[in-house]
């Protein structure tokens, strides 16, 4: 019997309300689903977080079908047995510290880690044995029959097997516990559950994306599931895998390159996934693309990033200024210059000194105008491997060349291509382009060798096959031989906030493409002359004075954007009761910054659960969405208008004024403000997070734009 878990590839999301789940949506741009105590899927999300405004942890649900789609459960006449297990880790602490792609294979083996001279993170632990300690490793975990549950703390470690976990006391953040929990619902299926989002360490931050004693509370790792059949069908053993992420802010707006489109990208190219496309690497310039299936996606996610970033230039690409879905040669002039506007891939093997995506503008005689799709790249930060504009992936650009040249059919009554809806929709709400490193995962997931087909990860050593000697530090995936648990999510930022505080927005060096970032030393000549009139004393002092060398984006620079799906940055204010603005001291409809109140990467560490979550509130006319903020922690933030005249000294200059959100220190003041900040208040005050200390060399200039907010 031919059976599959589904998703393949299953992304569970952090959250830290202790009270409620819900669970992973089941389309690309879906809601996620409400779920009862046991997991039971039910009706699409009412709120996203808790009565005491924390944020609720979303669960993948994994089931069993067979070749012809039909459902297996724990309860089908046919099982006698279907066990579930799960071994999530991180291994963030004992990877390399990120360094953009410094390590990606995919640029030649002269882009190794070790060639590259790329430090690891905990530096003072030396040996593989040291090392190894450095690793969240809780061991695998089983349910099985309906209605189980079982966590990944270190109550119920299997016996023999060699755990590890980080210090149970921590001087900063809090300390991590558990990886999460597994449980089954009312017919036996799976839900993965993962941290509560904490993040931990016992030295003073250094770094945002990676400080020594420091671990947080993503994961990732292998599910499987053992069926025994009571019908003289042999016993089988299925194989899927999970990734616990970051908490998605803006489910229903959908990256332009997402992980479904890397993974397909990868199956498409190096696996034969549709041959008519593309085989051994080469595409088919006859092969015919469908529009509704290729092309309206793409065309679709243009139009939505409006909601959660000023990307004016992009809302062309969406406006149907001609007719997108037409073929016909008289429309091709119009489809052709469309696609002009798209930057090329790089070749990452064969570089050549001007990059198709170092290239900012297209230049139409005297005018110019922004090229698509208008993020940031993979590494606009660092002079190392640049990459600094994103381009579609591969695939996606191929196809849109193919629209372009007419090779294309407008038939809604399309043939989908072999990867089930289930398994795109997983991974299809995460990030797949840019990866710098990403959100969810990075770019080790554009390498083929992680895979054992097309979504389908490479598992090193399967079922048991860490039970005496654990997992290991220093292996890398990206050379074959499979996937450990912990290995798709620990080059990720090290405490995960990082991606919600650095990661938003980047000023881009456009002129330059052998720089992203150059030092620049100020220098300052005062020339003194002292003159003694009477008896013609003269004394000259003259000074030069050179400030610190600030490593900064070279100028000119273009405000780009990383991610703003997954990390917005501009968005609309929703509160439309008269409570809600007088918490909020905003009108509804005003386009505000995301992140505003949330000043400093601490702050963010501690108070990622107030920010909102970006919701269509005209869900039920497609035809006209409204994306405002839901659920932000309006109490948690107070608010001061500042004069300009109190920066200038001009008081003609206060009659414009300045919005400053900040947090209060004092819990009982924000407690005061209604009934929802009283359990807020609780909530904080019963919480075991300690106060985060910052090196005092500081955590350096944050690489993003973040810090100058409109």
């Amino acid at each position: 019997m031919e059976l599959k878990i589904s998703p393949s590839v299953g992304v569970a999301r952090l959250g830290n309300s202790r009270k409620q789940f819900c669970l992973s949506p089941d389309e690309i741009g879906g809601l996620p689903y409400e779920a009862d105590a046991s997991g039971n899927k039910l009706g699409p999300i009412k709120n996203f977080k808790d009565d005491e405004s924390q944020v609720r942890r979303q669960g993948q649900l994994f089931k069993v079908f067979d070749a012809d789609g039909k459902e297996l459960t724990a309860n089908s006449s046919n099982v006698s047995l279907m066990e579930w297990t799960v071994h999530l880790a991180n291994k963030k602490a004992a990877w390399y510290q990120y360094s953009e792609l410094e390590g990606n294979l995919l640029y030649g083996e002269e882009n190794s880690y070790k060639n590259r001279g790329v430090e690891f993170r905990n530096p003072s632990l030396k040996t593989e044995k040291e090392r190894q300690t450095l690793i969240i490793d809780p061991g695998p975990r089983s349910v099985s029959g309906p209605n189980q549950e079982i966590g990944f703390d270190k109550s119920n470690v299997p016996p023999g097997y060699p755990s590890q976990y980080p210090p149970e006391e921590v001087t900063s953040g809090t300390a991590i516990k558990t990886l999460g929990d597994l449980k089954t619902d009312d017919d036996g299926r799976l839900i993965v559950l993962g941290g509560y989002g904490n993040a931990g360490g016992n030295e003073p931050l250094t770094s945002y994306g990676g400080s020594n004693t420091w671990h947080d509370d993503i994961a990732d790792g292998p599910v499987y599931c053992s069926i025994i059949f009571n019908d003289g069908t042999p016993p089988a053993t299925l194989e899927a895998w999970v990734i616990v992420g970051s908490p998605d802010f803006a489910p229903e707006i959908v990256n332009i390159s997402n992980l479904s489109d890397s993974m397909f990208d990868v199956g498409v190219r190096s696996f034969n996934l549709v041959p008519g496309m593309c085989q051994h690497g080469i595409f088919n310039a006859s092969y015919k693309v469908n529009y509704q299936r290729d092309i309206l996606p793409i065309i679709k996610r243009f139009a939505s990033y409006q909601w959660v970033a000023n990307v004016q230039s992009m809302i062309a690409f969406s406006s149907n200024v001609f007719d997108f879905s037409d073929p016909s040669e008289e429309n091709k002039a119009n489809r052709e210059n469309y696609f002009s506007y798209f930057r090329r891939p790089n070749d990452k093997l064969n570089s050549v000194p001007n990059e198709p995506q170092s290239q900012l503008f297209k230049t139409n005689g005297d005018d110019s105008f922004p090229m698509m799709p208008l993020n940031s790249g993979s590494n606009s930060v660092s002079n190392e491997t640049i990459v600094k504009f994103l381009s579609l992936n591969d695939t996606q650009y191929f196809m849109l060349k193919q629209w372009a040249n007419g090779n294309f059919e407008n038939n809604p009554n399309y043939e989908p291509f072999p990867i089930s809806k289930e398994d795109q929709a997983s991974v299809g709400n995460c990030v797949g382009l840019p990866m710098c490193p990403g959100i969810e995962v990075t770019w080790s997931v554009q390498n083929s060798k992680i895979y054992a087909a097309p979504f389908v990860i490479s598992n090193q050593k399967g079922i048991g096959g860490y039970n005496t000697i654990g997992l290991t530090p220093s292996r890398d995936e990206c050379e074959g031989g499979g996937c450990e648990p912990g290995d798709l999510t620990k080059r990720m930022a090290c405490p995960w906030q990082a991606d919600f505080f650095q990661c938003t927005v980047q000023p881009v060096n456009f002129t330059n493409p052998n720089f992203n970032k150059d030092t620049r030393v100020t220098t300052t000549e005062e020339k003194t002359e002292n003159v003694w009139v009477g008896s013609n004393t003269v004394f000259k002092d003259d000074q030069t004075i050179e400030k610190d060398p600030v490593k900064e984006p070279l100028p000119p620079t273009y405000y780009s954007y990383w991610w703003p799906p997954q990390s917005p940055w501009d968005v609309l204010t929703g509160e439309t009761t008269l409570e809600g603005q007088m918490h909020s001291h905003l009108p509804a409809g005003q386009q505000m910054n995301y992140a505003r109140g949330i000043n400093s990467f601490v702050q963010m560490v501690e108070h990622w659960s107030s920010m909102a979550f970006i919701r269509n509130t005209n869900s039920q006319d497609k035809g006209f969405p409204y994306f405002t903020e839901t659920e932000r922690t309006n109490e948690l933030f107070s608010f001061v208008e500042y004069g300009v005249g109190q920066v200038s000294g001009n008081g003609d200059d206060n009659e414009t004024t300045i919005p400053v959100f900040y947090i209060e220190d004092d819990l009982k003041r924000i407690g005061e403000k209604n009934e929802r900040a009283k359990k807020l208040v609780s909530f904080l005050e019963k919480r075991a997070f300690k106060k985060i200390s910052v090196s005092k060399n500081g955590l350096g200039t944050p690489r993003s734009g973040t810090r100058m907010r409109r």
